[in-house]
């Protein structure tokens, strides 16, 4: 069943995709400033610099300056959890919860997305030229690597700005993406 499409997947890793490199560079730069303005709202909210992505100082931060819970989560190592899930759970708690999940978000997005995906263009075509394969899934979609090309958020407008960046190849051609 999967051999007809070979041929169909080689087509697409040759031809690659095209990204907007300003754009995502003019989009980093209006990351870095999110990050920066939203990394100083955290410091102010806690009272003191921290390094945000360090989950034993924020944890410390959190539990024993802000005291946000009376018996905070641990991990197996004895440092208080800071994983996403448990800032969801206290993001009504206090103003700086939600600061910092906004803080990752854009962080993440300028690291993974708007600095990384430049990087992975193959100098002689201009392209990205990402890796599929069929039947690396157990539910028969195709897989994307090297970069992976499938988790490009849409959710939130700053997600939709990557995909922005994403531009046909040739002249009078299309782009067709999926938003689910």
């Amino acid at each position: 069943i999967e051999m007809p499409l070979i041929y169909v997947l080689i087509s697409m890793e040759r031809q690659g995709v095209k990204l907007d490199t300003d754009a995502l560079e003019q989009f980093s730069k209006q990351l870095l400033e999110q990050t920066n303005k939203l990394q100083e709202r955290i410091h102010a909210l806690a009272g003191v610099e921290f390094n945000i992505a360090s989950p034993k100082q924020l944890g410390e931060i959190l539990f024993e300056r802000l005291k946000l819970v009376d018996k905070p989560k641990k991990t197996r190592t004895g440092q208080y959890a800071t994983h996403e899930a448990v800032l969801q759970s206290l993001a009504a708690e206090h103003e700086i919860v939600q600061t910092i999940l906004d803080y990752r978000m854009v962080a993440k997005l300028r690291n993974t997305y708007a600095e990384a995906l430049p990087q992975s263009i193959f100098e002689k075509t201009g392209r990205v030229h990402t890796t599929f394969h069929q039947v690396a899934t157990a539910t028969g979609r195709l897989n994307s690597q090297n970069p992976n090309l499938q988790n490009i958020p849409i959710r939130r407008d700053l997600g939709q700005e990557i995909r922005k960046a994403f531009v046909p190849c040739r002249a009078g051609q299309h782009l067709l993406s999926a938003d689910y």
